[in-house]
C-alpha cells in the first residue's frame, strides 16, 4: 500500500515509491548517509555541499525536486550525496541515530517540517534547525520534541553563503548528549582557526539561536559605526569612493583589521557595474532593509533590562532610512547648520582620519561588550552555561563579525570570566581610554557639520554614563516618587521610602 505525504507548503507529494527507487545515489555512494540536509536554496544548497566535501555522506531534500536535481547534477563530484524524494525517504536513507538539519525559512514554514520529521524519527534522533529561528521558538520546539524522546538542536551559522561552503562559525544549542554525535561533524565542516574549530556547544535549548540573534545585533552595530565613519570622511573632508576604499584597506591592517572592513573596501572601490560614471555606492539607494534579527536583539535586550544602545541605535538609523516619505518632507523644512559642513573648521585631514578610526574602534569595543553583556544577562534569565571566552573564539572565524580584536575579547574572558565589563579589562579600557579625545573631537565635528552619528554618539555616551560617579537617576527617582509614591532609596540608609509630597514633606520608610 502506498502512502501519501504532504511536503512543506501544503503540497501534496506523489505517493511513496521504495527506498531503492525514491533514492538517486551517486556513484560508489554508500547505502546509509551520515547526516541529511532539507531545505536547499542557498544556504542548504552549499551546507550540504560543504558536508559532502569533508568526507560525510549527504541526504538531501527539497520541497520541489527540481533543486535536489540540480544540485546532484552540477556537485556530484564534489563528495556523496543520496538525492530523497519525501521526507519519510530522507529517514529512511540515515544512519542511526538520524541526523537532519532544516534549512528552511524561520516561521510556520519551519514548525511544518518539524512536525513531518517528528512523525518520522525515532526516540534518539536529532533534528537540527540551521535557520535564522526566533530563540524562543527555539526553545518551544526543544521542549515538545524533547518529550518525544528527540533531541532538537537550534543552531547559528554565520557567514553567508561563502560561510556556509567553505567553513561558517557554528553556534550550536540543544543537549550536550546531541552535542557529543553532531558536534565532530559540525566541527569538521566549521571554520577553522590556528587549527580551532568556529564551532563549540553553546548551551541547553535556544542558546544557540540566542547567541546567533545577538551576533547579528553587533553585527547591526558594527555596519553603522563603519557607514557613520564613511559619511563623516565623505562630507566633511570631501573624500572620494576611491580615496575612502584606500582608507579602509590601510585600517585593515591594524588593530581594525577585520570582515566588515575588509568589504567596505571593496564596496566603496566598486564601479557602477551598468558602465556609467561614478563609483557603485552613488548610484545605490540609502535606504537599508532589515531581517528582524536586530530587532529581536533589541526587544529581548529591553526584557532582559541590559543595555544594547549601540545595537539599538543601528536598528533605528535603518529604520529611519526607510522612511523616505518623511525624509523627503523635511528636506527644505527642517534646516542644518548655518556653515555648510565642508567648511566645519578641520584644521588637519589626516589628523581628522585618525580620529575617525580611533572614535571607529572604540565605539565598536562598547558594541560589542554591550553585545557580550546581553549573552551573560540571557544566559542567566534561561540558564544556559555560556562561556563568553567561547563565544569570541568561535567568532574569529567563518561569520560576518570576524576580527583580529577577538583575540584580545577571548584572552580577557579567559583570565576573568566573571569579568563585568569588558570595558574594565585592562587592553579595553586602555583602548577606549586614550581614544576617547579623538572620539569626543569626532562627535562634536559631526554636530556642528550636521552628520548624524547616532552609533558614535550612543557609544561615547554608554562609556561616559558608566565612568559617572553619580547619574541624573537621582532626580528621576525623586520625579516617580513625587508623581506616582513609587519610592525612592537614600545613599546613606538601607531600604526604600517615600517623601509625604502633598503633605508635610516627611519621610516614611515604604
Amino acid at each position: 500500500m502506498t502512502e501519501t505525504t504532504t511536503e512543506p507548503g501544503g503540497t501534496a507529494a506523489q505517493p511513496e515509491q521504495s527506498e531503492k527507487e525514491a533514492s538517486v545515489q551517486t556513484p560508489e555512494t554508500p547505502d546509509k548517509a551520515d547526516i541529511a540536509v532539507t531545505g536547499l536554496a542557498t544556504m542548504g544548497r552549499n551546507l550540504a555541499r560543504n558536508l559532502a566535501r569533508n568526507g560525510h555522506t549527504v541526504a538531501v531534500h527539497n520541497r520541489t525536486r527540481k533543486r535536489t536535481d540540480s544540485l546532484i547534477a552540477e556537485y556530484s563530484g564534489e563528495g556523496n550525496f543520496i538525492a530523497c524524494e519525501s521526507l519519510a525517504d530522507v529517514v529512511r536513507s540515515l544512519k542511526r541515530p538520524r541526523k537532519v538539519i532544516v534549512m528552511v525559512q524561520a516561521g510556520a514554514g519551519t514548525d511544518e517540517v518539524i512536525d513531518q520529521l517528528a512523525e518520522l524519527l525515532e526516540p534518539g534522533d536529532i533534528l537540527v534547525d540551521g535557520g535564522n529561528a526566533h530563540f524562543i521558538d527555539t526553545r518551544r520546539r526543544e521542549s515538545a520534541l524533547r518529550e518525544r524522546g528527540l533531541h532538537f538542536v537550534g543552531t547559528g551559522i554565520s557567514g553567508g553563503e561563502e560561510g556556509a561552503l567553505n567553513g561558517p562559525s557554528i553556534m550550536p544549542g540543544g543537549t550536550a548528549e546531541a552535542y557529543k554525535t553532531l558536534g565532530p561533524i559540525l566541527e569538521s565542516i566549521s571554520a577553522q582557526v590556528d587549527g580551532t574549530p568556529c564551532c563549540t556547544h553553546v548551551g541547553a535549548d535556544g542558546a544557540g539561536h540566542f547567541v546567533k540573534m545577538v551576533h547579528n545585533g553587533i553585527e547591526y552595530a558594527d555596519m553603522q559605526l563603519i557607514g557613520e565613519s564613511y559619511d563623516l570622511l565623505r562630507t566633511v573632508l570631501g573624500k572620494t569612493p576611491d580615496e575612502l576604499a584606500e582608507i579602509f584597506r590601510t585600517w585593515n591592517t591594524g588593530d581594525l583589521e577585520s570582515f566588515l572592513i575588509e568589504i567596505t573596501a571593496e564596496v566603496l572601490a566598486a564601479k557602477d557595474p551598468r558602465g556609467g560614471e561614478g563609483a557603485f555606492v552613488d548610484k545605490v539607494l540609502d535606504q537599508t532593509e532589515q531581517k528582524g534579527t536586530g530587532r529581536w536583539t533589541v526587544q529581548i535586550a529591553l526584557d532582559l533590562g541590559t543595555p544594547v544602545s549601540g545595537i539599538a541605535e543601528a536598528v533605528f538609523a535603518r529604520s529611519v532610512s526607510g522612511h523616505a516619505e518623511q525624509r523627503d518632507a523635511a528636506r527644505g523644512v527642517l534646516e542644518g547648520p548655518s556653515e555648510p559642513s565642508e567648511k566645519v573648521a578641520v584644521d588637519n585631514a589626516d589628523q581628522f582620519v585618525e580620529d575617525v578610526r580611533r572614535a571607529l574602534y572604540a565605539s565598536k569595543v562598547v558594541a560589542y561588550a554591550q553585545g557580550f553583556d546581553m549573552i551573560r544577562a540571557g544566559a542567566e534569565a534561561y540558564d544556559w552555561n555560556i562561556d563568553l571566552g567561547a563565544m569570541a573564539t568561535i567568532w574569529r572565524g567563518g561569520c560576518i563579525i570576524r576580527a583580529r580584536f577577538l583575540d584580545r575579547i577571548r584572552e580577557a574572558y579567559e583570565k576573568t570570566p566573571d569579568l563585568p565589563s569588558l570595558l574594565v579589562d585592562p587592553y579595553f579600557a586602555r583602548t577606549v581610554n586614550e581614544g576617547q579625545e579623538a572620539w569626543r573631537r569626532v562627535v562634536a565635528t559631526a554636530a556642528a557639520a550636521g552628520v548624524p552619528v547616532p552609533g558614535f554618539g550612543a557609544a561615547l555616551s554608554y562609556f561616559d554614563a558608566l565612568r559617572r560617579d553619580r547619574l541624573p537617576a537621582a532626580l528621576l527617582q525623586g520625579l516617580r516618587d513625587l508623581f506616582g509614591a513609587h519610592t525612592y532609596r537614600r545613599t546613606d540608609a538601607e531600604g526604600s521610602f517615600h517623601l509625604e509630597w502633598s503633605g508635610d514633606r516627611s519621610e516614611r520608610e515604604a
